[in-house]
């Protein structure tokens, strides 16, 4: 079971990470005239999961750090209902918007399966402990 220490030690923010690179590399595609339109919007929403994620775990508490989570979570969402307007207006070939979009739904299901983790755990956070803490997370299968 790997340790966590920093949020950065999260395999979900990790591959938040990766989805926020990927968003920014489909979106140099997109029509100059959607710069202040979907490709602003889809690169907030890509980059609300991973900030959520960081956010919550530097709060120090389970219950504010699942918060969080339930945010970030809800950011895959709106990443992936932005990805079906691009494929819509033809932005980006189908394919690589549809590749981004399943990576998204993987990362979606990796927020809930820790999220239930933490939901069973007894772990408070670390503002809870004058020590560090160190979070024992199993990674669920995918």
């Amino acid at each position: 079971m790997p340790t966590v220490q920093r949020f950065e030690d999260l395999e979900v923010w990790k591959e938040a990470r990766e989805l926020v690179k990927q968003v920014y590399r489909l979106t140099t595609k997109f029509p100059n005239h959607e710069t202040f339109g979907l490709t602003s919007q889809l690169r907030r929403a890509a980059v609300s999961v991973m900030s959520n994620i960081a956010e919550g775990f530097e709060r120090g508490a389970n219950t504010e750090f699942l918060q969080f989570l339930f945010v970030a979570r809800a950011s895959c969402g709106e990443v992936r209902s932005q990805l079906y307007i691009a494929i819509d207006l033809n932005y980006a070939p189908q394919m690589e918007i549809e590749e981004i979009r399943k990576q998204c739904e993987k990362l979606s299901r990796r927020i809930k399966a820790l999220i239930d983790y933490l939901k069973q755990s007894n772990i408070k956070g670390h503002k809870f402990r004058e020590e560090q803490v160190d979070y024992q997370i199993e990674q669920p299968e995918t």
